[in-house]
């Protein structure tokens, strides 16, 4: 009905900035915000993003002689090669990296009462490091933290630290049960989302007043489909990403749909902030006057990082 001039929008922000953003969170009618984050939050503690041309991860997987990079994370290879796959995750394994700004800038959400869920693409656990508990989260694309055996007909469960101790010995592992192969439940290409993804956001996205997206070029579905049912949802910032995302491409062909408007003339709700995201994080956190309280988190964290033998970053 806006599209087509038969309403107008409800304003919610004062501004379509992040001074407008930060002023809606104050104001106290933001109460249930949601995260979407990507791989880009963790390339400042050192892990890869996964298509950064010249840096990601799929163009640097020349060692492991794929017939194409994406295949380190398909299925059906790993069953037939499953070595390249356990050589990359000893390099990536969790626990040799720490949190970012942006990671601490979630927990913060939540201390402050303000966060429904993290929804996350990443598999690297940094989110559960910086504070964030299970059901903060929404682990889309898996975690390490658990691994079954892959025989349908066995399905056996192992823990973290049995996993970790067969990658680190250079031993591909193996069901002491059936003999097939085991696999962390992250999930590949060709394999299903968690149940709990769809459950959870048919509770969570109505409900949502503020969406934060922060390291994800929303390529991968169904993650980046999530975009399409915030129609409902107040407002949108944007960390690094610069696309505008259609939930269906004949709706976006007609200007329909829950796509982000950031410059039209119609735009009224979704706001990109163009930065690093931990930048972002820290200009938004600043605006809120939590900055002090983000800095101590970090240093309090980089310490026990520092403790612990952990890869860190540099706190600015």
């Amino acid at each position: 009905s806006i599209t087509l001039g038969l309403g107008s929008p409800e304003k919610i922000l004062d501004e379509l900035t992040l001074e407008g953003v930060a002023q809606y969170i104050k104001s106290g009618k933001c109460k249930n915000i949601i995260c979407m984050v990507g791989a880009g939050i963790s390339t400042s503690a050192g892990i890869p993003d996964f298509r950064s041309p010249g840096t990601g991860l799929y163009a640097n997987l020349q060692k492991y002689n794929l017939p194409y990079p994406e295949a380190i994370f398909q299925i059906d290879y790993f069953k037939r090669h499953p070595e390249p796959f356990f050589a990359l995750a000893k390099e990536l394994y969790p626990g040799q990296f720490k949190p970012t700004v942006c990671h601490y800038f979630m927990k913060l959400l939540k201390d402050k009462g303000l966060l429904r869920r993290c929804y996350s693409q990443n598999i690297d656990t940094l989110e559960r490091v910086a504070g964030l508990q299970g059901e903060d989260l929404i682990e889309a694309h898996g975690t390490f933290y658990t691994s079954h055996c892959v025989s349908f007909c066995c399905r056996k469960e192992y823990n973290l630290d049995w996993m970790k101790e067969k990658i680190f010995s250079d031993d591909i592992p193996r069901c002491d049960k059936c003999s097939s192969l085991v696999k962390p439940d992250i999930v590949f290409f060709g394999e299903n989302l968690p149940i709990r993804f769809f459950t959870s956001m048919k509770m969570d996205f109505p409900r949502c007043d503020l969406l934060i997206i922060m390291g994800t070029s929303l390529q991968v579905q169904p993650f980046a489909g999530l975009v399409g049912r915030y129609w409902t949802c107040s407002a949108y910032t944007l960390s690094r990403v610069t696309i505008t995302v259609c939930a269906d491409p004949l709706f976006g062909m007609l200007g329909f749909g829950g796509g982000m408007d950031f410059d039209s003339d119609k735009a009224y709700r979704d706001v990109a902030h163009i930065s690093t995201c931990d930048d972002g994080c820290m200009a938004l956190a600043d605006l809120l006057g939590w900055k002090s309280v983000e800095r101590r988190s970090l240093i309090s964290m980089q310490t026990k990082a520092g403790q612990h033998g952990k890869k860190s970053v540099k706190i600015f």
